[in-house]
């Protein structure tokens, strides 16, 4: 028997997929200077929606799906507004009291109430392992399948999937599902995604708005190259809005520890400035 909400996902899935094809794909080799440089590897995927077309450095990574981490919270954040987890960004969910650390450190921002926005800047993990739980698996796998959101797959536990579960998503989707936020033409409220956008806002300017989010997580499948997985996987996606024109970008890269994770974020400004994204 034909499982039409299933078989319906599926063929948005694949338009969307399509859809995201039909622009020329323009390979720019001197980005691996970029990355050399820096000491890492990865790929960044870019679309310039005035030019309709995706420029990229090594095509073949920026199809392969990774676990998305952090970056997954965006999505979450849809759910979460969509299911009544929360009533909005501003609600305020209790600290449990656990003291979380880093570098032997106390991470201020986290050990406090905080809230969808907050969460979203501070890329608060717990506030948003809580509202996934609040939202449930059935919900969160029906929206995850109306959206074709990644490979769909939610295995691994409702506060996990996406950090160390099934869950995995490539740069070419990521661009294909911020296209659509962006746009407002996802299977979410208007005012979902209407929040989301606000909140991913993660800088300004007179001449640019940029939204993006980082994710860093565990490589837990063997590497593109066929090796054991080793270094961590780390992300960094969103979109510029600049002088009417957009550009949507999606970066993922290796990375061995800490010292790599503001590289992320420097990457990615200095290819989009390339393609005089910021307009500076």
């Amino acid at each position: 028997m034909v499982r039409w909400p299933t078989l319906l996902a599926a063929l948005l899935a694949l338009f969307v997929s399509v859809g995201s094809h039909a622009a020329a794909w323009q390979e720019h080799p001197e980005w691996g200077k970029v990355f050399a440089d820096a000491h890492v590897r990865g790929t960044i995927l870019v679309y310039d929606e005035h030019g309709d077309a995706m420029h990229v450095f090594d095509a073949a990574r920026a199809r392969h799906p990774y676990l998305p981490a952090s970056t997954f919270k965006v999505f979450n954040a849809l759910v979460a507004i969509d299911t009544g987890a929360v009533a909005d960004e501003f609600q305020t969910l209790p600290w449990d009291g656990k003291v979380r650390m880093m570098g032997g450190k106390p991470m201020t921002e986290w050990n406090r109430p905080n809230s969808l926005a907050s969460g979203m800047r501070y890329s608060t993990v717990w506030l948003y392992q809580e509202v996934a739980r609040r939202a449930g698996q059935a919900r969160m796998q029906s929206w995850i399948d109306k959206a074709g959101y990644g490979n769909r797959d939610i295995g691994g536990g409702i506060d996990q999937f996406w950090l160390s579960g099934k869950l995995r998503i490539s740069a070419e989707q990521q661009i294909a599902f911020l296209r659509r936020l962006a746009d407002g033409t996802l299977p979410f409220s208007a005012r979902a995604q209407e929040i989301v956008r606000r909140i991913t806002i993660y800088d300004a300017a007179p001449h640019y708005v940029l939204h993006a989010k980082t994710g860093w997580g565990p490589q837990l499948d063997a590497r593109l190259d066929g090796t054991d997985q080793g270094a961590d996987i780390g992300w960094y996606v969103g979109w510029v809005e600049h002088d009417g024109r957009r550009w949507f970008f999606a970066l993922n890269m290796d990375m061995g520890g800490a010292a790599d994770a503001g590289k992320r974020v420097a990457l990615a400004r200095e290819m989009l400035d390339t393609l005089g994204a910021f307009g500076d």
